[in-house]
C-alpha cells in the first residue's frame, strides 16, 4: 500500500482564497524559554497559528451554508474517512463542468474526486482568477441523486465566483455531502481503486476546517 499526499502545506502569509486573512504561524513557548519550568536537558516548545477556517486544502460541512446545517463536531467519520474514490478528469474540459463530465460514472458510496489540474497554478495569481474549473448546479445534483459520499475539488472553488451564486455549496452541502476544496496531486491517483480520507478536527461551532487529506493505493 502507499500513500498519496492531496493536500497543499499551510505557510504563514499564505493566500487560500482572495480576501481572506493569511495564516500566521507562530511560537507560544520556544525551546529555551522552556527551560525554567522542566528538568535540565529537557525542553519543548509549542506552537501557534491564527487563520481563518477556509485555509489550505480544507472540508465544508453544512454549517459553512446553512443556519441549521452540522458543523465539524457532528460531522459522521463515515462521510470523510476510508471513502472509495472516484476520480473524474476533467482537465481541459474549461471553465463550468456539467453533469456529462460524471456520465456514466458510478459515484454511490464514494468520494468524488474532480480532477481539473488547477492545482498546477496553486500560489500564483492565476489560481486565484475567477476563470477556474467548477461546478455547475445540474452537475452536483446528479452527484447528489447518484449517492455520492463526499466531493472533492483540486481548484479555487467548486463553485463559479464570477457572481454571487453558489449553486454547487447549495446543492452539495443540503443533501449533507461535504466538500473539500483546494485538492492537490490527483494526477497520481488511479481512476477507481484509491480510498480516499480528509478528516477535520471535530470543533464544535466551525463549519470549515482543513485537512490533511491522503489517499491509500494498493
Amino acid at each position: 500500500m502507499r500513500y498519496v499526499d492531496l493536500s497543499h502545506v499551510v505557510r504563514s502569509g499564505m493566500v487560500t482564497y482572495p480576501g481572506l486573512p493569511v495564516p500566521e504561524i507562530g511560537l507560544h513557548l520556544a525551546f529555551d524559554d522552556s527551560h525554567g519550568a522542566y528538568a535540565e536537558g529537557t525542553e519543548f516548545q509549542i506552537g501557534r497559528i491564527s487563520m481563518v477556517g477556509n485555509t489550505g486544502t480544507y472540508l465544508d460541512t453544512p454549517a459553512h451554508r446553512f443556519r441549521d446545517g452540522h458543523d465539524l463536531a457532528a460531522l459522521p467519520l463515515e462521510r470523510c474517512a476510508g471513502l472509495p474514490a472516484v476520480v473524474v478528469r476533467a482537465a481541459g474540459r474549461g471553465h463550468a463542468l456539467d453533469a456529462s463530465v460524471f456520465a456514466g460514472l458510478d459515484v454511490a458510496g464514494r468520494a468524488v474526486l474532480v480532477h481539473t489540474g488547477w492545482d498546477e497554478h496553486w500560489g500564483t495569481e492565476r489560481y486565484l482568477e475567477p476563470d477556474h474549473p467548477h461546478l455547475t448546479e445540474d452537475a452536483c445534483r446528479a452527484l447528489v441523486d447518484g449517492g455520492a459520499t463526499l466531493v472533492g475539488i483540486d481548484s479555487v472553488n467548486i463553485d463559479d465566483t464570477l457572481g454571487g451564486a453558489r449553486p454547487a455549496h447549495t446543492v452539495l452541502l443540503g443533501a449533507g455531502i461535504p466538500v473539500v476544496e483546494h485538492l492537490t496531486g490527483l494526477a497520481g491517483l488511479p481512476d477507481i481503486g484509491a480510498v480516499f480520507t480528509a478528516v477535520p478536527v471535530a470543533a464544535e461551532g466551525l463549519a470549515t476546517f482543513p485537512v490533511r487529506a491522503f489517499a491509500t493505493v494498493a
